[in-house]
Parts: structure tokens; sequence; C-alpha cells
């Protein structure tokens, strides 16, 4: 052949390289919504000017005759990126048609694959045909066709085409997917980029359940594309039925929104938008929901579901980095009354408490700094119910934490700094057992807290590790409150008050490492010592963020076991305790702490009364405190044991704790919990309170699983969750259908019991009935 002829002929199998690789790209996974559509464009990919051709071939014949070109045998093309085998290729410079015969298979640079028996083109690449065609794209998506045409470089049409995400049966590969959808043309438009499937059947296990006039998607050039994404569906007890069509539009590449129309068989149509914008350096998403209910009676009768008919929200989100360090940001929720986003699930707005906020956040590499405002909205269906009212609003609270670049004295120096501003327009009060307990006061305080520490650590020859530590704490009090009536503790009558705290420390720890032929030991007695003055003030200042203390081993070595500023520790004590961590070559791990506090000398804070008697029944109000531990093993059979307890100093009567036992394997995994808390009077638990909770699933039939679970009040006898459910998941179809009922006799709520489904098809979508917070 000649040099000439040569050039000519690969400039064609480019062109026919080219050609078949543009054949690929509609089988690509399309997605139910995405980016603005791109602009018009070629389906082909481009290939770089500067890329080579690499022709093999078993033999290279030109019939000037015929004005025919032909690679015989064993054909490979690889050229910018694509790879293309087949038995045969010819040029035909009459009809300028190209052809690639026998076997073809074509590798795109995404690693998309395309087989076809033969495909014939025009010289530039905008028509050609192929026949029994197979598409298989890198994320597992298959497309098979009797025959497919390419038009005008801007169309690919395949006839009686077949589409699925699932693979093929590894022991039977003529066995039908777990899902597919036949139709009588796909058509992949490269103008408007989508695929559109006509006639279409959807076949589920091989049988037909749905057949639609057609289905479109965007192709994989579309990450957002108006259009209506897939419904859902919910049942429950006092909406009804729920169909919700949702409308997806595309404003702008920054910008998009969804609205979702549901309509309830006994409520009538609820109408939700959420609006998205993404800027810069952050992002902003509005939503509203507005309903007028048709049949407000359904509900229980005296809750805001019964009286309110015309009920809805509003509420903002947005984050913003303002450079790699600082970030600003906001959410907030406003609602026509106190159970609305509740009682009709709007996503991320369920829980019985809606925390609004506002914040700026600073990250540096050893220092931070936080400032949030807070308004806490309790959803609750009583309509007369002042539980927000008595919230604090919080403005602001502010953070501060601070680590010297430098070493002091050869150790560590942090500083914190705390200052939390708040109002309330009602008491926060309950009575228990004769004794009010004030968690808020009416009015407004202020409280600003700067503490410094210093702290390093020594290692002795033998292993002993000796960390001292010095602290200083200053607080200073702005107190605009109602004086809490009934208080029969000596509460300050004060504008102002001003407290410090100084702490010299010592913390000793003696790892002693132990091995044997088959394991590896280490236990670590621990102890502390704590020396500082009387708590100034104790029991006679507001306690706002001190409230939640629990006594446990997490606990035992912490200087200031209070939860918050509010309260500070104070009188001399002593942390005695040991941990322990074993490992096992059989697989076997072990892990345990125990120990107890004491205090040595000055009052104790814990047995000082405050307006919410913070820490009474706590086990640190003795001189001895209760004993604390947990302890847990691990199995290589998948069982494992963990408990936490509290005991009583005197007689180790048990008093707070939970007993966690679980095991796993291929085909099984279960875990039951059993909690216990003592009766505590004086902080307000009257009796005993005792649960168990277990959750089980088990695997069958490959892909199947049942599930379930509940939790068992056993002081009062009643099952207060149950849940039943059935999932199948493969690596297509994702299918999950349960059942709870929850009972909760202080929330009234929309329902009692509730159905949530939810059927994912990959690449095409999910088909949801309810919520689905199931598993």
């Amino acid at each position: 052949m000649a040099a000439g002829d040569r050039k000519y002929f690969s400039k064609q199998l480019v062109a026919l390289l080219v050609s078949a690789a543009s054949c690929s790209y509609f089988g690509s996974a399309p997605a139910s919504y995405g980016q603005a559509s791109a602009p018009e464009q070629n389906i082909a990919k481009k290939i770089p000017e500067e890329a080579k051709l690499l022709l093999s071939a078993n033999e290279l014949v030109y019939n000037r005759d015929a004005d025919l070109v032909s690679a015989v045998g064993g054909v490979q093309i690889n050229y910018g990126g694509y790879k293309m085998v087949a038995q045969k290729v010819e040029y035909n410079q009459k009809t300028g048609r190209m052809m690639a015969l026998g076997n073809v298979e074509m590798v795109s640079p995404d690693g998309n694959r395309i087989y076809a028996d033969n495909l014939d083109v025009t010289d530039n690449f905008s028509d050609g045909f192929l026949n029994s065609l197979r598409i298989e794209t890198t994320d597992n998506t298959r497309i098979v066709a009797e025959s497919g045409e390419r038009v005008g470089g801007t169309k690919m049409i395949l006839n009686k085409g077949v589409y699925t995400a699932c693979l093929p049966c590894a022991e039977d590969p003529k066995r039908a997917p777990f899902w597919q959808v036949k139709a009588k043309r796909v058509i992949q438009n490269g103008v408007t980029h989508t695929i559109r499937l006509e006639s279409a059947r959807f076949e589920l296990l091989g049988y037909p359940i749905a057949f639609l006039p057609f289905i479109e998607v965007p192709d994989n050039t579309v990450k957002r594309k108006s259009g209506f994404l897939f419904p859902t569906m919910s049942l429950s007890q006092n909406l009804g039925f729920g169909l919700s069509i949702p409308y997806y539009y595309v404003i702008s590449p920054s910008m998009d929104a969804t609205v979702t129309t549901t309509g309830y068989t006994a409520q009538g149509f609820l109408v939700e938008g959420e609006f998205r914008q993404r800027f810069e350096n952050g992002t902003h998403i509005l939503r509203v929901a507005g309903i007028d209910q048709a049949k407000p009676d359904n509900f229980s009768s005296g809750t805001s579901d019964a009286e309110a008919s015309r009920r809805g929200m509003v509420a903002s989100k947005a984050e913003f980095r303002i450079n790699p360090r600082w970030t600003f940001g906001w959410d907030v929720m406003v609602q026509s009354d106190n159970n609305f986003s509740k009682t009709y699930k709007l996503r991320d707005l369920t829980g019985t408490d809606h925390t609004n906020q506002i914040y700026l956040t600073g990250l540096g590499k050893r220092n931070y700094f936080d400032m949030r405002a807070f308004y806490f909205d309790v959803q609750d269906a009583d309509r007369t119910n002042t539980a927000e009212k008595q919230q604090a609003i919080v403005y602001p609270s502010l953070d501060y934490h601070y680590v010297a670049p430098q070493p002091l004295a050869g150790g560590e120096l942090s500083a914190d700094v705390n200052l939390t501003n708040i109002s309330r327009t009602h008491d926060d009060f309950y009575t228990v057992d004769g004794f009010d307990r004030f968690r808020g006061l009416k009015g407004q305080t202020s409280r600003l807290t700067g503490e410094l520490e210093w702290k390093r650590t020594y290692v002795t020859p033998t292993g002993l590790v000796i960390t001292p530590l010095l602290a200083a704490r200053g607080d200073a009090f702005a107190l605009n409150m109602n004086d809490p009536t009934g208080y029969g503790g000596n509460y300050l009558d004060d504008n102002s008050a001003t407290r410090s705290m100084f702490t010299a420390g010592l913390e000793m720890r003696y790892p002693i490492l132990m091995t044997t032929e088959n394991s590896t030991h280490i236990l670590e007695p621990i102890a502390q010592i704590y020396a500082r003055p009387d708590e100034q003030l104790a029991g006679r200042l507001p306690n706002e963020d001190a409230q939640s203390f629990v006594f446990d081993a997490t606990s035992l070595f912490d200087r200031d076991k209070f939860s918050g500023y509010d309260r500070v520790e104070g009188g001399t004590r002593a942390n005695l305790g040991v941990q322990y961590t074993g490992t096992f070559d059989s697989g076997y791990k072990l892990h345990g702490i125990f120990g107890q506090s004491y205090q040595i000398a000055g009052q104790n804070s814990f047995a000082t009364d405050d307006l919410v008697n913070v820490g009474a029944d706590s086990g640190l109000e003795t001189t001895r405190s209760d004993y604390v531990g947990l302890g847990g093993v691990e199995t290589p059979y998948g069982v494992s044991v963990t408990a936490s307890y509290r005991l009583d100093e005197k007689d180790f009567e048990f008093r707070r704790g939970d007993l966690t036992t679980a095991y796993q394997n291929d085909t099984f995994q279960t875990q039951v919990t059993y909690t216990h808390l003592s009766a505590q009077p004086a902080y307000g638990f009257a009796e005993d309170n005792d649960e168990i909770q277990t959750n089980s699933k088990i695997k069958f039939k490959d892909y199947w699983s049942i599930f379930g679970g509940i939790a068992w009040d056993l002081n009062n006898d009643v099952l207060s969750r149950k849940t039943l459910g059935l999932t199948y998941e493969d690596e297509c179809t994702i299918f999950t259908i349960a059942y709870t009922d929850t009972r909760d006799s202080n929330d009234e709520t929309a329902s009692d019991w509730t159905i949530g489904a939810r059927l994912t098809f990959r690449t095409l979508g999910d088909i949801k009935i309810g919520t689905n917070t199931l598993e």
C-alpha cells in the first residue's frame, strides 16, 4: 500500500473509532436529576489532535478495483484512550461508509464498553447502524438492543432495547434480572441531553408490573435537570394515605428548587417548597410548607393538631465559609403552631425540640472560637403548653479555647473563656417529693467565665507517669431574674455576683505491661488529688447549664464533674481507680475501669442544694462516692458483652447502669440492652426505671432480611416501641417495609402507628411510603 493510502486509511479508521466511541455514551447511568443541561454538543468525545493511532491486524488489504480498504484478522485499534477490537474493519471509498465486523468490542476512556455484531457508519461518523448491541458502563448499568442507529450526529436510536442496573445471574446469565425496563425504542438526544424509553414496560423478576407511554431521564452529561421526581407515599392513623409528587426545577447553575404537593385522604393537600442557592463561599436553603386541614377533628380533641385548621412553616438554613478558618451560618424555623412540622413529618424538622440558632465559628491549629444564639422550638400537641416559653433564649453563648504555642516551665498553658447571656419569659419549675425544682427563672442573667490551666507530664525511669496541674478560674454574674418563690435554700438576692476557684492537682498513673505466650495485658492504677477551696455561693446562683450531671466511670477522673459552668466543684477531692486492657491471640479482648471518688476536705459541692438539686442521689453527695465501673468482652465468635454500673458505696446495691449483649455473624445480628435507674425522688424520678431494648436482624435467601425491635418498660409492663420489617437489598435494588408502633402517654402525635416503605431502583430513583426511619 502506498504511503498516501496508509495515511488516508488511518484517517478513516480514526473516524470509525470515534464514531463507535460515541455510541457508548448514551449507556451511562442516568441520574434522577442533576445540574442544568450542558449546551448542545456532539455525542462523541473529542480526541486530542496530537493523539497517535495504533493499529494491529493479521492482514491489511487495499482493493483498488472496488475502492475498498480492509484490516483483516484480530484487528486492534488504540487511539486517544479508545480501544476497539473486531475480526474485520472495512472502508468503502465509493459509498463513504465504514464497517466493523465480527465480535466488535469498544472501550472508551471512562471505562464504558460497547459490544456489537457489526457496526456500519458514514465516514463523517454522523450516521450509522449497529446490530445486536450491548452496552456496559463503569457503574454496571446495562442496555441491550436488537439494533441501533445514529442520526445526524446528535441522536442515537435503539430498537427493542432493555435497560437495567442489575448484574446478570452468575449461575444462569439468561435469567431475567431483578428489574429491567423494556422499550420499543430508546432515544438518546444530544441536544436535550435526555434518554427516552418509549412504550416502556417495567418488569420485576421477569414479570411486567407497569406500562408507561414513555420514561425520560437525563443522560450522563447532565447532573441536574428539571422534571418530576419519583413520588412518595405514606400511611398514618390520622392523616390517611398520602401521595407526594415532587417537581424539581433548575433555575440557574447555582440555584434550583423543589415543589412537592402531597394529597392526604383525610386532611387534604399539603404544599412544600424548597429553594436552594449555592454561592462561592456557601449555601442557603429556604423551605416553606402549608396546609388547610380538611378534618382536624381526626386528631385528639384539645390538641394543636385538632384546633388548628390552616397550618404552615417557614425555615431557613445557611452556612458560609468566610475564610479557611471562619464559618458563619444559621438554622431557623417559624411555624403557625407548635406541632405542625412534627405531625406532618417534614424532613429534618420532626424532633420534639428544634434548635433555632445563628453561629460564628473559628478553628485554628490549637485554638477554637464559637459564638451562637439559640431559640428552642418545643414541638408538642398541647396548644396551651408553656414548655416553649419556659425555654431559655440564648443571645449569645461564646466559647473560646486557647493553647499557648510555646511551653511554659516545660508544661502546657491553656485558657478557656465562656460568656452566656440568657432570658426567659416564664419560670421553668415543677414540684417533686415536696421540693420545687427551678430549672430556670423568669428574667435575664449573664455570666462571664475565664480559666487558666497549666499542666506538665513527667515519666520516671520506673515508668510512673506524674502530671501536676495548676488552675485559676473567675466568674462574674449579672442577675436580673425573679426570686424563686418557695425555694428552701439561701438564694442570692443581688443584681451581681463574683466568684473564684483555684486548683492544685496531681495525677499519677503506673501502667504495668504483662505478656504471656498468647496474650498481652495492661493494668494501670490511677490516683488523682485536687486541692481547692470551698465552692463560693454554692446553691445560691441560677443553674442553667449544669443540670444533666451523671456520675459514672467515664467521669470518674474529671477534674470538675459538673456538666457546665454554672456549678464548679470545690473542696479537696481524690479519685482512685484502675483500668485494664487485655488482648488474646485467640481473638478475645477485655477492657474495664473501676474506681471511687473521695471528698477529703472542705464542703462537698454535690451535697449542697441548688435550684435543681443537681447533686441529689448522684452518688457523689457522700464523703465516699458510689463505686463506678465499666467493662466489656469481645469474642472472635461475634459475641460481645459490655456493662456500665454504679454501686452503692455501703451495700453495693445496683443504683444505675446498663448491660448490653450483642451477637453478629453473616446471617444474624442482635442486640439486647437492659437499663436500670434507681428512684431519685429529690431529682425528679419517684420510681425505679427499668427498660429492655432489643433489635435483631435475620438474613435469609442471600438478599432478604427480617428485622424488628421492642422497647419494654418493665416497671409499667408496657411495650413503648414495636418495630417489624422486611428488607431486600442487592446491587441494583433496595426494598424495605416496616411497621412501627410508639406509645407515649405524654406526647400526643398524629399517629401512634405508622407504616413506612422504600423501594430504590439504582440509577432510576426511589419510591417511598412514610418517613422510613426504620432500621
